[in-house]
This record gives structure tokens, C-alpha cells and sequence, in this order.
């Protein structure tokens, strides 16, 4: 009899073994049950099992050396049953001296494992997801060492990839195997970008297939290891340091890049795990899935954010050692992009007319990926929790981000339905497309201009089609995210004019740099700050580095050539910030007369009503300005203290909320009071409901992005203002916090279609 306690160190001879038995002209049955004996026989154990998972989600015992092997593909253990079902659960090792004892033990007669005390179990984890359990146990009790734990995970690494590879089971046994989720899914998530979409996933920033998984030759794979290890920190430095832009990148993330890719305890387990045999390649997958079992299952939310950094990190590294590192990807016609999160300027890097729709696990509708996806009209849904884990790349998939919910591999039948609801879709922007050059008129003869916000060169190009009457809102800012460096006083002045150019006689209102918050940019010194979007950011940033700002202005100033001009300041917090902006204004307007070249043919110069302190403070602020246009979203979020960066608190408060109807109508009256032209240009004036509420409280501009112009114009010609109105009065004094399904009443009593 084998004495426990004795086992062969290191994997390395014993994966050779496991070669050979696959090398043997053999059934597939009996090379699993030469798989279990050598690793027997190498770990010293009286028992080797193998449990793999059923597309039902039962554990099935398909190989055994030391149970009754009668109890083959017999015994079979529910979800979470028994320490099987434990260790799929928690998705890593569980080493125990007495296994009767556990109170997760579930005794099956049928096995033969009465004599059995001492139970390692390790789970075969491939892409992070457990498809199986191995098992080794024997009579004496004891804990297994931890080298023991070790070689057993790595074989249970290698043992998963030859599951999934075909060279342990016969296709017949391995179809009914669940490698990867194949079962049809829906998930609910929130409705990031309107649409509806059909496609084969592809996984945003997708890791590098792993092949070759054993070396003999330590020190070669150790130096591939270090170059792409060296390569990858080089890289990571250059983001932060601003000499390599990568697009969209927030500062904060690549800061953690940074943070773990020179951890020690990172480089050491990819070192130890080449060091037992592995290829650079599979020891970044085993470390990698070992981060996820393990952190995966912390309680505290940050640990649990840390694996997607590392998940990232390490795809990247898997680039690095292929020589893959910057190539750009190739996407299918139908593509649905899925990912963990988005920077606002990810989705510029991938081919619009190949890309049909995105899904993300976290984020918010507020979100400046959202805005993006928003811009450029493609479908998302965000907020979709575990989509990592139950999605494979080429699973065909369904964005409906009608209700904010995916569908992977849908069944023949909602396919159906939903190709369906797009051609309906499609009908209906036939219709808008109708309207396109149709005045919008309430049917009480009230004109609403329908204006576009943009802020990419995307959006040009479809401002003619939308019917948008000029654009309410230009974000200067992307163009200095997409930037590897400042942006010069050039380039600033060639964008402004090609705006310019492309409306033609239609209005543009620029609004100057939002930078800042969560748009920090690599090439602009920042502190940390704790709560940014509180922070420096905005005109703050504007004023404190005045020559930021006045080159911005010298370049709009400079793109007019002698053309009317609109500019607005943002996140105007005071009278007196207001004052200085307007300030610089009138300072370059200034310069370029005394150096000849020609001031505006008419300057308008607005204000951003986005901090509640202008609500009372209004009637000094409006004297001073040419037009103000209202920011909801920013609005919204400090009106109710709620970050609309946080998916916990974005969507607690509904923008229908007598609350903020209440600010958005004292702000409606001032200004028509003093004659003060004023847009709402936020997120509520693209969607029909919200923008029927706004028209009802008075406003009549509205800017919003292009995708919602058709649908709020069709709204407008629907609309009775002064009953809108009257109906509005009686609701703004509810004590309810939102009034949804109140106006949802009111506009199907006035036949809105909204």
C-alpha cells in the first residue's frame, strides 16, 4: 500500500505521463482511466476521480482509479451538492483530513469511498469558468501539503484544456459537457444607448488563444516571461506618461495597470509557474485563473473590481508574448462588442460599419461611453452583471436596448421576433426620415427647435440627414481625449472650422474644454482628487490655467473668420466665474482686432446651467449672458447628490421628479422673464417622454443626440402644449419622488406619441 505524505515534487514528469497516455492508440474511456491511475500512482493517493459538469449543470463521474468503477457516469451530483459541488461553488481548492466530517459531505454507497478520509479536490478551470473537478483522496487522515495542492492544480490546468481540446472524451460524451455556456440566457442590465441589435459577440480587448501548454525548456519560456513582462510595464509607463495614447483610457485604470503589472507577487506567480513546467502562455492563464477563483469570490466590491484590472493585464501581456501587442483587431460584419467597461473614446477604435451593438457588465447611462454609443447610434446595454463569464467570442447575441436586456444564444424563435422588431425599427426611421424637413409645430402652433448635440467628426456628416435645425451643444473635449498630446492652436482652429463648414447656416454652440472629473487626460497634470466630479474641472480647470482656455478661445474665435459665433462655459457655479470666463472672451476678441483679422460677426457667449447655486442666483446671472442652455445630467446629479458615474446611485432618482421639474420650470420662467434664450441640452431632451415634459414646462429648444431628433420631432407635431402644460401644473406639486406614470398617462390622454 502507498504511504500518503510521499508524493513525487513537481508536475513536470507527471504531465509527461499524462502525454503518453494521450499518445496511445486507445479509446478515449480508457485513456481517462490511464489519466486518473498515473496521477494516482505520482501523487501517491489511493484515489484519483475526475468530475466534469453536464450541460444541466449536474457533476458526473467520468473516471475513476480506487472507487467501484461501476459508479461511471452513475454517480451524478446535483448543483453545489456535496464537496464537489462546493469546490464549482467556490471555485478553488478545498483540502480536508476528515471528509465525512465536512458538513457539505454527501455519502453515495455506490462509490465505495467509505474507507476514505483525507480529500484534496482541485477545480479545472478553463477561462476562469469551473467545467470540472479533479479529486484525489486517501484512508489516512491528513492535510495535503501545499506543493501537493500546486501540482494538482496544474495538472487540473492542463487536464481542462484537454477536455475542452477533445483528447480525453469521444464527441459523443464531450457535446453533452459544458466547456462553455451553450444553454440560451437573458440578462437584464439598463438601457445605455436606444436600439436593438443581433450579432456574434467579440470580447473587447479579447485574450490570446493559448496553445502550446508544457516546455521542457525552463529558461527560454522564463526569458520570453520577462521581455513581454518588461514590454508591457514600458508600454503602461508610456500611457501615464502621455508619450503613447491609448484611446479612451482613464487615468485611474491605467494607474492600476500600472500598479499591478509591477506588483511583485504578480511577476512571481507567473516566474513559479513557468518555473514548474508551463509555457509563458499557460502561466498567465493559470495565474489568471486563479484571480479569478479567488478574488472573484471577495465580498469587498473593490477586490472583486480588481479582477477585471487583472483580467485586462493579463490579456495584454498574452499580446505582448505573441508579438500582438498594438495589432488592430478585425471585426465580423455583425459584430456585438462586449466588454467590462468602455473609456469615451474605445469605440472610435473599431469599425463603425461592422459594429451592430454593445454590451457592458458595469458603467452608466450617464457614462461617456454611453454618450458615445449614444453619438454614434449604435445600441448598448450596460450593467449587465457576470456577462464575462457567460459569454464565449462568436456567440450569437441580442442588444435590446428598448428594455436594457441581452440575450445570449437565443433560440430560433425570439431570433425571430427580433429581427422582426428591427425591421419595425427600420420603418420607423423611415418615417423620421420623412419628417426631416417638416418645421416641428405643437399642434397649438408653437415652434420647437430640435437642435444636435455632437462632439465627433461622425456626427457631421449625419447632421443634414436628422433635420436638426444646428447644433445646440459641441463638446470640444473629445478632441483632446483622442489626443496623444495637447492639441495645438492649429489643429484646435482646423476641427472649429470644419464644424463650421459642415453646418453651414445652421447655429453651432460650442461649449468650451469639460475636463476633468472622470475626463482626465494623460498629458494634463492632475491631483488625485476624492471626489472629482466636485472637483477641479470645467471652468475651474478653465480659469485657474487661463491659458488653456484662451488658446481655445484664440482657435473658435480665429475658425469664425468673421461668422457669427456661440460659445458657453460650463459648470458655471457662480456670477463671478461667469464674469471672468466672459472676460477672456472679450481679451482675444480684443487681440485678433488689434492684429487685423476679423472679430465675429455677432458673439454670443452663454452660460451652462449645471450647479444648483445659479437657481438662486439667476436674475444676475441672465443679464450678463447672450443665451443659457441647461445641462440636465449634471444638473440632475448634484441636485440629488447622486454621481451618475455610480451604477449604485445613477438611476436612483428619476429625472420626471417633481424635484427637478420644479428647478427645470424656475429656470424656464427666469428666462422668460428677462428674454433669455435657453435649450435644455442634457440627456432627458433626446427622449420623446422627457422631452414632451420639457416642452409642457415651457422650453422650446431642445438639443439632443441625432438618434433622438426623429422620434422627438414626431412627439412635437403629436403635441398640445398648452394641454402639456396644464397638465404639468397640477404635477409639479405632487409629493411623490417621480411623476412617470403620471405624464406616461397624460401624453396617452393627449394622444402624444411618445
Amino acid at each position: 500500500m502507498p504511504t500518503p505524505g510521499l508524493a513525487i515534487r513537481g508536475p513536470r514528469s507527471l504531465l509527461r505521463q499524462i502525454r503518453e497516455a494521450m499518445a496511445a492508440t486507445a479509446p478515449t474511456h480508457a485513456k481517462l482511466a490511464m489519466v486518473v491511475r498515473t496521477i494516482a500512482l505520482s501523487m501517491v493517493a489511493e484515489v484519483c476521480s475526475i468530475y466534469l459538469r453536464r450541460a444541466s449543470g449536474e457533476m458526473e463521474l467520468f473516471a475513476t482509479e480506487g472507487l467501484d468503477p461501476g459508479a461511471v457516469h452513475v454517480t451524478q451530483l446535483k448543483p453545489g451538492e456535496g464537496l464537489v459541488g462546493e469546490i464549482m461553488r467556490q471555485g478553488r481548492p478545498l483540502n480536508l483530513s476528515d471528509a465525512p466530517s465536512h458538513p457539505g459531505f454527501s455519502y453515495r454507497p455506490e462509490t465505495g469511498e467509505d474507507p476514505f478520509h483525507a480529500f484534496l479536490g482541485v477545480p479545472l478551470l478553463r477561462g476562469g469558468r469551473a467545467i470540472g473537478v479533479l479529486v484525489v483522496q486517501n484512508r489516512t487522515s491528513r492535510v495535503y501539503a501545499d506543493d501537493d495542492v500546486e501540482d494538482l492544480q496544474i495538472i487540473a490546468m492542463v487536464l481542462a484544456e484537454m477536455v475542452a481540446a477533445g483528447d480525453l472524451l469521444s464527441r459523443d460524451e464531450l457535446k453533452d459537457v459544458e466547456i462553455a455556456p451553450r444553454r440560451p440566457e437573458r440578462l437584464k442590465g439598463a438601457k445605455f444607448a436606444d436600439g436593438l441589435a443581433f450579432g456574434v459577440a467579440v470580447l473587447h480587448e479579447a485574450p490570446v488563444a493559448v496553445g502550446r501548454l508544457l516546455s521542457d525548456d525552463t529558461a527560454a519560456e522564463e526569458m520570453r516571461l520577462s521581455e513581454a513582462i518588461a514590454s508591457l510595464k514600458t508600454q503602461i509607463d508610456a500611457m501615464l506618461d502621455g508619450h503613447e495614447g491609448i484611446l479612451g483610457a482613464s487615468y485611474d485604470v491605467l494607474e492600476t495597470y500600472r500598479m499591478l503589472a509591477h506588483s511583485r507577487s504578480w511577476n512571481h506567480s507567473l516566474l513559479d509557474a513557468v518555473h514548474s513546467g508551463l509555457t509563458a502562455e499557460a502561466a498567465v492563464e493559470r495565474v489568471r485563473s486563479e484571480h479569478r477563483a479567488g478574488l472573484g469570490q471577495a465580498r469587498d466590491p473593490y477586490l472583486r473590481e480588481r479582477v477585471h484590472d487583472l483580467e485586462d493585464l493579463n490579456d495584454r501581456l498574452l499580446r505582448h508574448l505573441s508579438g500582438d501587442g498594438a495589432k488592430a483587431r478585425e471585426l465580423p460584419h455583425d459584430a456585438i462588442l462586449i466588454a467590462r467597461n468602455l473609456g469615451p473614446a474605445d469605440l472610435l477604435e473599431y469599425d463603425r460599419a461592422r459594429l451592430r451593438g454593445v454590451l457592458l457588465e458595469d458603467g452608466s447611462s450617464a457614462s461617456h461611453a454611453a454618450i458615445v454609443a449614444r453619438a454614434l447610434d449604435i445600441p448598448c446595454v450596460g450593467r449587465v452583471q457576470g456577462l464575462r463569464d457567460r459569454v464565449s467570442e462568436g456567440d450569437p447575441v441580442i442588444v435590446d436596448a428598448e428594455t436594457g436586456e441581452a440575450y445570449l444564444r437565443p433560440r430560433a424563435d425570439v431570433i425571430k421576433a427580433v429581427r422582426a422588431r428591427i425591421e419595425v425599427r427600420a420603418q420607423r426611421r423611415a418615417e423620421f426620415a420623412r419628417l426631416r424637413d417638416t418645421p416641428a409645430f405643437t399642434r397649438d402652433g408653437t415652434k420647437v427647435e430640435l437642435l444636435m448635440n455632437a462632439g465627433l467628426a461622425v456626427d457631421l456628416d449625419t447632421l443634414g440627414d436628422t433635420g436638426a435645425e444646428g447644433i445646440g451643444l459641441f463638446r470640444t473635449e473629445f478632441q483632446f481625449m483622442v489626443s496623444e498630446d495637447l492639441p495645438r492652436l492649429g489643429a484646435q482652429t482646423d476641427l472649429y472650422a470644419r464644424v463650421l463648414d459642415a453646418a453651414g447656416k445652421l447655429p453651432v454652440t460650442f461649449r468650451t474644454l469639460d475636463l476633468g472629473g472622470d475626463k482626465v487626460l494623460p498629458y494634463l497634470q492632475a491631483e488625485r482628487e476624492d471626489n472629482p466630479a466636485l472637483g477641479w474641472r470645467a471652468v475651474r480647470m478653465g480659469l485657474d490655467r487661463p491659458a488653456l482656455l484662451r488658446m481655445q478661445l484664440r482657435a473658435l474665435i480665429a475658425a469664425a473668420a468673421g461668422q457669427p459665433l456661440r460659445v458657453m462655459f460650463p459648470l458655471v457655479a457662480s456670477v463671478d466665474e461667469f464674469r471672468a470666463a466672459r472676460g477672456l472672451v472679450d481679451h482675444e476678441v480684443a487681440w485678433a482686432v488689434r492684429r487685423g483679422r476679423p472679430a465675429p460677426a455677432q458673439l454670443s457667449v452663454g452660460a451652462m446651467i449645471e450647479a444648483p447655486s445659479l437657481l438662486w442666483h439667476l436674475d444676475a446671472l441672465l443679464p450678463l449672458t447672450d443665451f443659457v442652455s441647461v445641462g440636465t445630467n449634471d444638473l440632475m446629479q448634484y441636485l440629488f447628490a447622486a454621481d451618475r458615474g455610480n451604477p449604485r446611485v445613477a438611476d436612483r432618482y428619476d429625472p420626471l421628479s417633481p424635484p427637478l421639474l420644479r428647478a427645470l420650470k424656475a429656470i424656464q420662467q427666469a428666462c422668460a422673464e428677462t428674454g433669455t434664450p435657453v435649450s435644455v441640452c442634457g440627456e432627458m431632451a433626446g427622449r420623446p417622454l422627457e422631452a414632451f415634459a420639457l416642452v409642457g414646462l415651457g422650453f422650446e429648444r431642445l438639443s439632443m443626440p441625432s438618434a433622438g431628433v426623429g422620434p422627438v420631432k414626431q412627439m412635437v407635431l403629436s403635441c398640445d402644449r398648452g394641454a402639456a402644460g396644464r397638465g404639468l401644473e397640477i404635477l409639479l406639486k405632487s409629493t411623490a419622488s417621480s411623476v412617470r406614470a403620471e405624464i406616461e398617462a397624460l401624453a396617452r390622454k393627449l394622444h402624444i406619441a411618445a
